[in-house]
């Protein structure tokens, strides 16, 4: 009888689908997390970012020094809602940024590195040896800032080095932040799955630029930038699709996702979370509860229970 009765009330009863996802070894109760470059560099912003339902957050990325960056103008709004900034990568340096953050923090932080050579890394990741951090996401493709980013992520044997370094120093899962340089992203993605990367982070900021008709001249100091925003989502979806076509590797969604609709067909390509950046600065933090509430309705109305129903399956035929 009573088995019975739980029989019939368990058919009655709907399972709320949940938001928690993997990136591999990484567990986030929520998909949508903040990308790097954008907000990165206070703990009271990450806090304020995590109650306002991001899963994550992602740091700006740090170097072995303090950078300044470059002087105004560093960045421009184009037509099509999107950005095109260099700003420099101006961060406080990694030891710097390393004594702020506590070691009893709730927020998941991922700390996003940058250098040009595998020692910059390993002192790096040292000095975070006793903070609480969830992953670390090497930048190997900033598009505006010489001998770092693409220019490291266009070298498969600095990749290689870098990983490898990266991954004999720490336990902690390292993700790979990949763009589109001067030869195919997908050697950058080949080479460091070979090297042992846990995660891709798919794609970074697009090399642009923009020029004033009256001054003739580029406008941004550094003249030349990454373009962000809804521009280039197509181009941030096709990539994960084509790398989760062809490697069994965690991928984290990245470029113009500003809504939950941009955030489902990231999944549909095969990511299994996603970040956002330019949507974040258009809309503030309202975007993220926003973007949960969206996927929540949408797993209600498909039947999904959980993320990984809905990963991949645009590549079902």
């Amino acid at each position: 009888m009573n088995q019975l009765l739980y029989s019939k009330l368990g058919s009655l009863i709907k399972v709320e689908p949940s938001l928690a996802t993997s990136i591999g070894q990484i567990q986030l109760d929520r998909p949508v997390m903040l990308a790097s470059g954008i907000l990165g560099i206070s703990l009271d912003v990450f806090n304020r970012l995590y109650r306002s339902g991001a899963g994550a957050v992602v740091t700006k990325s740090l170097s072995k020094e303090p950078w300044e960056g470059y002087p105004n103008p560093t960045i421009f709004s184009v037509k099509g809602d999107g950005w095109i900034n260099a700003v420099g990568l101006s961060n406080p340096g990694a030891p710097n940024f390393a004594k702020m953050i506590q070691p009893n923090q709730d927020v998941p932080i991922i700390v996003s590195l940058v250098g040009s050579i595998p020692e910059e890394f390993e002192m790096m990741i040292k000095e975070f040896k006793n903070c609480k951090v969830v992953a670390y996401e090497l930048n190997l493709s900033c598009p505006h800032v010489a001998k770092v980013g693409l220019e490291v992520g266009d070298d498969p044997e600095l990749v290689k080095k870098i990983v490898t370094t990266v991954k004999n120093t720490t336990n902690i899962p390292v993700i790979a932040k990949v763009g589109l340089g001067t030869t195919h992203y997908l050697n950058t993605v080949s080479t460091a799955i070979d090297s042992g990367i846990d995660a891709i982070t798919a794609i970074n900021t697009v090399r642009a630029m923009a020029i004033d008709v009256e001054t003739q001249r580029p406008i941004l100091s550094n003249k030349f930038g990454g373009l962000s925003g809804s521009p280039i989502k197509p181009i941030a979806l096709r990539c994960v699709y084509e790398i989760s076509s062809k490697y069994d590797i965690p991928i984290i969604g990245c470029g113009g996702i500003s809504t939950w609709e941009d955030a489902v067909e990231f999944f549909l390509a095969g990511s299994s979370a996603i970040q956002l950046g330019s949507a974040v600065g258009d809309n503030w933090v309202n975007v993220f509860d926003e973007i949960n509430k969206g996927i929540l309705q949408y797993m209600k109305r498909k039947g999904y229970s959980k993320i990984t129903d809905m990963v991949g399956l645009a590549k079902k035929s």
